[in-house]
């Protein structure tokens, strides 16, 4: 799809190559000119853009980087652009100022791409599987869980919205330590039930729901595994425990407009033999050895902080083992990135899952790990820390209850995924402009109530090409065009750097400069062809509104 801002960058860069070589023939040099940069400079009074060329160049050059930069911008072939000027600044930068004119097409591509306005195909249909959540079948999702999901789902549909080709994953960790606690929690509860006495483990499941759980096996089964073996009856008891339990999950996350392509079974894993081949070929390798009876993956030779235990001295595999079972799968599904969206308390698992891909032969920079902090709710100004309705955890379709799909996906995106994030519930909740999400939709919704007026009126929604656009002159218009133009590189870059949250504050600028516009110009008015151009400028910025809140996972409300 086209993308002004980068067309621009492309021309110019293509032109400052130029001249530089022939800069540099004549100083008798290689003319090979080295990687450079032009970039859209963060503050207007430095121009459209800036390039960092005559810096890069010196050494090689052996001039100084403002002479060169003077020497490059003599040679500049400046024909077709629309230029305003080109100065040298600083040490050497090249700042170029350029007409309006050229970014008014921009206004154009919105309206008529529509829904696809800022899509690009960056990723060449690359084969990317972003795996998110994954969180324990044995309870309920919280405030991790769902900062993961809004996390999760919202990289990966900036990735589908550049080019790539994305599969949403949730890992199902049902083997193991943690599912035999489950199974004696789960049969303490049903001993409970049948008026028996038992104990749930001290480190099991405590949690209320189990015996909500256990009600409903009784219901149906009644006493029938009171007379079973315990091997029996647990895993009956985990069996059905862990249907209704994936069955919630996948309700809520349904619920927050999460929806994965695949679930995938750790315990299939084990009865498949995918983890003892996997270490098998770890050994064969030679980087597996024993020490203090257990199985070590020696780690430390690809880089990693430590080494670490693959088969406990029980003979039993670890959930490491496992883990570099379930990410060989992944890459011998065909994927060219591997993406995981992991807790804080998973950090320096990276190191070693990333070890342990090199120790299978595949390139470890193929797998990249999201690391999240924590969530603290707030209420009142006081941190929550359990349900008033439950006495437990607040759980994701609590927090939904309370502030609205909308509001929770916003949050947890709008911050960077390695802060920790303070969930203002109060905030979420407030229609007012210091609710970020709500001050985003207003503005959308702002645009949809203008054109609602202008048709009522009988003005006709004109189309940019029908409309004199460069009547859009004065700075607040001028920085409303802009901001529209960047759309497809501020979504590239978030989609690269796997960060939301770039997204969301570019979003809420956007929003403060369409309300400031709003606050201080008509946009329907007795001139007609000024209230055309602004039609035109409205339109685009609520399809840039529209596409940037859906990428997030956030409804654009034509009405509030």
């Amino acid at each position: 799809m086209p993308d002004v801002v980068q067309e621009m960058r492309n021309d110019l860069s293509r032109r400052l190559r130029a001249a530089a070589g022939a800069l540099l023939a004549q100083l008798g040099r290689d003319p090979t000119v080295p990687g450079f940069v032009v970039e859209v400079p963060r503050e207007k009074v430095h121009g459209d853009f800036a390039t960092n060329l005559a810096l890069l160049l010196a050494r090689h050059a052996g001039q100084p980087p403002r002479r060169l930069a003077e020497e490059i911008v003599a040679r500049l072939d400046r024909e077709g652009l629309p230029l305003v000027d080109v100065t040298v600044a600083g040490p050497g930068f090249i700042n170029f100022r350029l007409e309006p004119s050229w970014l008014y097409r921009a206004l154009s591509l919105a309206v008529a791409l529509d829904r696809d306005y800022g899509r690009s195909s960056r990723g060449r249909g690359g084969r990317v599987q972003v795996e998110f959540v994954s969180a324990n079948p044995t309870g309920l999702l919280h405030m991790g869980n769902a900062r993961g999901a809004a996390l999760g789902d919202s990289i990966a549909a900036l990735l589908e919205f550049v080019g790539y080709r994305v599969t949403r994953e949730f890992y199902i960790n049902d083997f193991g330590h943690q599912i035999e606690l489950f199974g004696r929690s789960l049969e303490a509860r049903y001993l409970q039930h049948l008026g028996l006495e038992a104990e749930v483990p001290p480190d099991g499941y405590h949690g209320e729901d189990l015996v909500a759980t256990v009600r409903i096996f009784a219901a149906r089964y009644g006493d029938r595994y009171l007379r079973a073996g315990p091997e029996e009856r647990r895993q009956a008891l985990v069996e059905f425990a862990l249907a209704e339990k994936l069955a919630g999950m996948k309700a809520a996350l349904e619920q927050f407009g999460v929806h994965y392509d695949v679930w995938f079974s750790e315990r299939e894993l084990h009865e498949r033999g995918a983890v003892r081949e996997v270490l098998a070929e770890l050994e064969r390798r030679g980087y597996l050895y024993h020490r203090e009876g257990a199985l070590w993956f020696r780690a430390t030779a690809f880089g990693a902080d430590k080494d670490d235990v693959v088969v406990r001295a029980s003979g039993v595999p670890t959930y490491f083992a496992a883990d570099i079972a379930y990410h060989k799968n992944k890459f011998d599904r065909g994927f060219d990135r591997v993406i995981d969206v992991w807790g804080a308390d998973h950090h320096g698992h990276v190191g070693r899952v990333r070890a342990a891909m090199a120790a299978l032969g595949y390139d470890p920079e193929r797998l990249r790990v999201v690391i999240m902090q924590l969530v603290r709710l707030v209420r009142g100004g006081e941190v929550v820390r359990m349900s008033k309705r439950t006495g437990q955890v607040v759980t994701l379709e609590e927090l939904m209850e309370e502030v609205g799909r909308d509001a929770a996906r916003y949050f947890f995106v709008m911050r960077s995924a390695d802060s920790h994030l303070e969930f203002d519930l109060d905030l979420a909740r407030a229609q007012s402009n210091e609710n970020p999400v709500y001050y985003v939709q207003y503005a959308h919704a702002r645009i949809a109530s203008v054109l609602r007026q202008a048709t009522e009126r009988g003005v006709m929604l004109p189309q940019p090409q029908d409309a004199d656009l460069s009547l859009l002159n004065s700075e607040s218009e001028l920085d409303l065009v802009r901001r529209v133009a960047a759309f497809p590189e501020e979504v590239a870059v978030a989609a690269e750097e796997m960060a939301p949250h770039r997204l969301a504050h570019y979003l809420h600028e956007l929003a403060g400069t369409f309300h400031s516009f709003y606050n201080s110009h008509r946009i329907i008015s007795e001139d007609r062809a000024l209230t055309a151009a602004r039609l035109v400028l409205a339109r685009a910025v609520g399809v840039v509104l529209r596409n940037g809140l859906n990428l997030l996972g956030v409804a654009a409300p034509e009405r509030m």
